[in-house]
């Protein structure tokens, strides 16, 4: 069985760190990718990162780059997400997802949704 588990959500002040973690089980890390979601209230979830751990190829959307960097421990079966410089706007619940790395696509699809997905951790940033 496929399971995502993500920790490391906090209550942070503007300009501080958190680094999430996303544990996995259940399938073949090095055969999949993983991405960073994030869905902040009243708003669509959107894609935050993402990262393949066949070759390390990273993915980030504009707002996370400079600031967010996904990392990989195959060792752990773990995905990363360092956030550094925090604003009120990166206040949101963040999920992590899995796919194939042939699938990777679904991370960038607004119709087709990647099948794994873990139950969130909410950052809270405050002024």
């Amino acid at each position: 069985e496929v399971q995502l588990a993500e920790s490391g959500g906090d209550l942070v002040q503007v300009g501080d760190s958190l680094r999430l973690s996303c544990e996995t089980s259940g399938f073949t890390f090095r055969d999949y990718a993983i991405a960073w979601f994030r869905q902040a209230p009243g708003k669509e979830r959107e894609l935050v990162s993402s990262i393949s751990n066949n070759d390390g190829s990273t993915y980030y959307v504009d707002f996370a780059k400079g600031r967010f960097t996904i990392s990989s421990d195959n060792a752990k079966n773990t995905v990363y997400l360092q956030m550094n410089s925090l604003k009120p706007e990166d206040t949101a619940v963040y999920y992590c997802a899995a796919a194939s790395v042939d699938r990777l696509w679904v991370f960038f699809s607004r119709s087709v949704k990647s099948d794994y997905w873990g139950q969130g951790t909410r950052v809270t940033v405050s002024l």
